[in-house]
């Protein structure tokens, strides 16, 4: 991920709405949500839901599918890795190969976690 897609990304996950809504796609892993129920679950209005999924969307950290007449929606968690690892590139002196454990724990965590449905790779 270049500086570009990380300060979009950031400024994406700096609304709360949008940040709410990246943690429920989160919790709902593979299975997703949607459009409906995301702004039924958060208590957003359709017309603004609609516009932060977009934002969220330009940004990387969700995706969508069309099925039949609705939209359900994923968090990208391969934006979420790219974010990540975008952060953490420059840590530990210079040295990134001493932060990958650090990441790896992360999303190795992430996977085993019923949030992302318990199947590895997932996150």
């Amino acid at each position: 991920m270049d500086k570009n897609r990380t300060l979009a990304a950031l400024s994406a996950l700096g609304h709360e709405t949008r940040l709410d809504v990246f943690r429920l796609l989160v919790q709902t892993g593979e299975a997703g949500l949607a459009a409906g129920e995301i702004g039924t679950r958060l208590g957003v209005r359709a017309n603004t839901l609609s516009a932060n999924l977009w934002v969220l969307s330009q940004a990387g950290m969700i995706f969508s599918r069309r099925e039949g007449r609705s939209i359900r929606y994923f968090a990208d968690m391969e934006g979420m890795r790219g974010l990540l690892g975008f952060l953490m590139e420059d840590c530990c002196g210079g040295n990134p190969g001493a932060c990958r454990p650090a990441l790896d724990d992360i999303f190795a965590d992430c996977a085993a976690a019923s949030c992302c449905g318990g199947s590895a790779g997932t996150c």
